[in-house]
């Protein structure tokens, strides 16, 4: 039977699966959480809800790849290396190079590196993934799967930004949105929930996470989203700024005398978010165990939830309602008071949730039998979506 490994880096995680082809049977999975932290956490689930963890201290993306392959083979889900015949990569920037999954070939490979500027925090992460992989598989076949695919056929008015038109046409400047694996998942998935054709559906997404971003779905398409030219803006995040007034880059470089343009930009990525307003962590975890005792703490909580209500609230009004909001991602799966907190903040909108269902934290519908809106909380999987895609290209 072939395996696939679907590799799924984020900005502070690294998920992956080992699937089974063609049943879709998932043999392992797992996930590293605090990349580059203290205290990365290291998790292997497999067999029959068997599991392995450990802590390493500061595990960076290349160490926790290497770690994953030398841990599916100690534990024995897999006898060989050579069991794995496809490997695929979760690719966040592919611009408008790569509208839908490819074969890593160097061109590729160039050409993810060459979209940097798109996502500075990631694609340069995922392209030392790829290598790295293929160091460690030289005879395997290397996939990626771009996560702003789903967007690439945004309405223009959505898509654009409002500068002198030739210079969006010379320079490709739009609004590329990135989750898009995520929220694309969470389209189909929802429709089967509702029990609605998939193109039938309007939707929020919200894919909350130390990255986060949220779509407009309008008949099961992406019609608007956070994120835009690159993954720094939008709400608040982890570690990112979300949207604020360009015209605070050139002030802040002139008041702290920096020079380079990618100085500012790498602390709006790293050092803003929710670790630069609570000063804590960009953990949402860590910020949430303070909120009652630092402002700080409540202060970066009170932001996030903001922000969020701010773009659902829009998207609700673009849309002129929806069929339902969905909650996904780290944030959005597992912390109950959160979801609480955010749609008490939309309830002009009339929707509710049910105290219960919210606390349970089930796949399926958490609103009011009353709400006017439905809410959804859905699992997201990434690594189905991707897989998929995969075995079509193979097929």
């Amino acid at each position: 039977m072939q395996k696939t490994l679907i590799i799924n880096a984020g900005s502070s995680s690294l998920k992956w699966q080992l699937f089974e082809m063609p049943a879709e049977t998932v043999l392992a999975s797992g996930l590293v959480e605090r990349i580059s932290m203290p205290g990365s956490i290291f998790t292997i689930k497999y067999g029959d809800h068997q599991k392995f963890e450990t802590t390493v201290d500061n595990l960076d993306q290349g160490q926790a790849a290497q770690m994953m392959l030398t841990e599916l083979q100690r534990l024995e889900i897999i006898q060989s290396l050579s069991e794995i015949t496809a490997v695929a990569h979760r690719v966040v920037a592919g611009g408008e190079t790569f509208k839908q999954a490819v074969e890593v070939t160097p061109t590729v490979l160039a050409q993810i590196k060459g979209l940097s500027n798109f996502a500075p925090l990631h694609n340069p992460m995922e392209a030392k993934g790829i290598e790295t992989m293929a160091q460690t598989l030289p005879d395997v076949k290397q996939y990626a799967v771009f996560d702003s695919q789903f967007f690439t056929d945004l309405p223009e008015m959505n898509a654009i930004y409002s500068l002198p038109y030739e210079l969006t046409q010379k320079y490709h400047i739009r609004r590329y949105g990135e989750h898009g694996i995520s929220h694309g998942y969470l389209t189909g998935r929802a429709a089967e929930l509702l029990n609605k054709p998939k193109n039938d559906v309007d939707l929020v997404t919200l894919h909350l996470g130390s990255g986060a971003s949220l779509a407009a779905v309008k008949n099961g398409k992406a019609f608007d989203t956070s994120m835009g030219f690159t993954p720094l803006t939008g709400v608040t995040m982890g570690t990112r700024s979300g949207d604020l007034d360009p015209s605070i880059l050139p002030f802040l470089m002139k008041e702290l005398k920096i020079t380079d343009p990618n100085e500012i930009m790498m602390m709006l990525n790293n050092e803003a978010g929710l670790l630069g307003v609570s000063g804590i962590s960009p953990d949402m975890r860590e910020i949430k165990a303070q909120e009652h005792t630092n402002p700080r703490a409540k202060l970066a909580i009170d932001i996030f939830v903001n922000r969020i209500a701010k773009y659902a609230g829009s998207y609700l009004t673009e849309l002129h309602g929806a069929d339902a909001v969905i909650f996904a991602g780290g944030i959005g799966e597992h912390n109950a008071e959160l979801r609480q907190q955010i749609i008490n903040e939309l309830q002009i909108f009339g929707i509710k949730l049910d105290a219960d269902l919210n606390a349970a934290g089930n796949e399926g519908v958490i609103s009011s039998a009353d709400s006017a809106i439905k809410v959804l909380l859905v699992p997201t999987n990434e690594e189905l979506a991707m897989v998929r895609q995969v075995a079509a290209i193979q097929e």
